[in-house]
């Protein structure tokens, strides 16, 4: 692997694999994008509609507990809650486990690196004892498959989808007009969906709309719900009647219709300023916390011109020669330091899928938290800070130590061997490896503390 190949694999992809192995430069990183997402049919994970029954179960279980006629039947209860909620918490490290496979294994690591990304862009946080267990759900279902799809696509399928709405408390929202708006006055609107959809998720921060931009969408949105049973409704009688005018657009017409979202999404999608916020999103993220405006430009361009192709957006990105450029600027988060590791180290995906529960809190969980990226857990609905200084950070550096030096026993639980470090620094990570490198990894007094040292360094650190 040439030096270049090997930045642009820190720097887009996951870096190599055990074997050396990792696609051929930007070429090899973008045309595994057009075809179909092999590693994702090989470690699937389920979607929201298929644990949404254990969302009904449980509130059946609570109902049933208050309305108990006897202590022991309370106590039975009590035991069947205890045990569906065990269930939904292996199922939550499974999920865990499985995004790691993907990553350890994978042929087509941009694809990996892209649905962090846009999961993160369209963040989400299970609110609710059973949405905790639901962000993979959300993310298979509305993120991953639309990675490589217009942004128009992208857009509706997070915006819509029920975890997003419960998220934001859309599913509360009613129109103060509506039919039961004005049965129900102490009920209204909410305006989170709105605000965010336009300062995040399109226009960006100091984009181009006023509050009674935000009002008026979130009148328009007013309606969108979601069933006991899991499924995104639109509900008529709890829409705001119009017209609405966002942007100096009218949409719809007295009777409220989920037609007139869509075509405000498809609007925003389209929108110039939704294109400069993406790319300069999509440069800060990959290439340098404060991008070449020349990148974020041709970027820019590329989404206008092709209507926001992502395929196209994510070729303007890669074939850049700021993007190109040697030095690497972006410290890798937590989540992708733990997923590089395990690859370069060679863990195998089967045995990631299947990690106990006490094995992913034990080696996942506790050390993502420690590093301050809890699992799941944002700040906030703009997602993770993406500056280099948040994540080298005295407790963080504390917690990349930590784990490095627990990776033998990590190891040892999948079945791998601790790979001799001087074959990692000769091997899959040569072209990256500096003097100082290859000289701690012979000079370190055991194996242990050799390959600790080189996922510790910086040739491994940046990307």
């Amino acid at each position: 692997m040439s030096y270049e190949t090997a930045v642009l694999s820190a720097r887009f992809g996951l870096g190599p694999r055990a074997d050396g192995s990792e696609p051929a430069g930007a070429e090899g990183l973008l045309t595994p994008l057009a075809g179909p997402d092999a590693i994702g049919a090989r470690y699937p994970i389920a979607g929201y509609a298929d644990i949404a029954p254990a969302a009904v179960e449980l509130r059946r279980l609570n109902r049933a507990r208050r309305d108990a006629a006897s202590s022991d039947e309370e106590k039975t209860l009590r035991q069947e809650r205890t045990q569906l909620l065990r269930q939904q918490r292996v199922r939550r490290a499974q999920d865990l486990g499985t995004v790691l496979a993907r990553a350890s294994e994978t042929a087509d690591p941009m694809r990996e690196r892209l649905v962090r990304f846009w999961a993160d862009h369209f963040t989400v946080v299970g609110k609710q004892t059973f949405l905790r267990t639901a962000v993979q759900s959300y993310v298979e279902e509305a993120i991953r498959p639309n990675v490589t799809a217009r942004f128009a696509d992208l857009l509706r399928a997070a915006i819509l989808h029920p975890m997003m709405l419960a998220y934001l408390d859309q599913a509360r929202a009613v129109g103060p007009n509506s039919e039961v708006g004005r049965r129900n006055p102490k009920r209204g609107l909410n305006e989170n969906l709105a605000r965010e959809l336009l300062e995040l998720h399109t226009l960006g921060v100091g984009g181009p709309y006023a509050q009674a931009d935000v009002r008026q969408l979130a009148e328009l949105l007013a309606g969108l719900s979601v069933r006991p049973s899991g499924e995104m409704i639109f509900a008529a009688r709890r829409g705001e009647p119009g017209p609405e005018t966002v942007l100096g657009r009218r949409y719809g017409r007295r009777a409220p219709k989920l037609e007139d979202i869509h075509e405000v999404l498809d609007d925003l999608a389209r929108h110039e300023a939704t294109a400069r916020h993406i790319a300069r999103k999509l440069a800060v993220h990959f290439v340098a916390d404060t991008p070449d405006p020349a990148l974020v430009d041709h970027v820019a361009a590329r989404f206008s011109s092709t209507e926001g192709d992502l395929l196209a957006v994510y070729t303007a990105l890669v074939e850049h020669p700021a993007a190109q450029a040697s030095e690497r600027q972006k410290a890798k988060m937590p989540w992708e330091f733990i997923a590089t590791s395990l690859r370069l180290l060679g863990a195998p995906g089967r045995k990631l899928a299947e990690t106990p529960l006490r094995d992913v809190r034990r080696h996942i969980y506790a050390p993502l938290t420690e590093m301050s990226q809890e699992w799941e857990r944002p700040p906030g609905p703009d997602g993770w800070p993406e500056e280099a200084a948040h994540w080298i950070s005295p407790q963080g550096l504390a917690g990349r130590i930590s784990w490095a030096m627990g990776v033998p026993q990590i190891l040892m639980g999948l079945g791998v061997a601790l790979p001799d470090p001087r074959a990692l620094v000769e091997g899959p990570l040569a072209p990256l490896a500096g003097d100082a490198l290859r000289f701690a990894a012979r000079a370190a007094e055991t194996r242990e503390d050799g390959v600790a040292l080189v996922l510790l360094s910086p040739e491994f650190q940046r990307r």
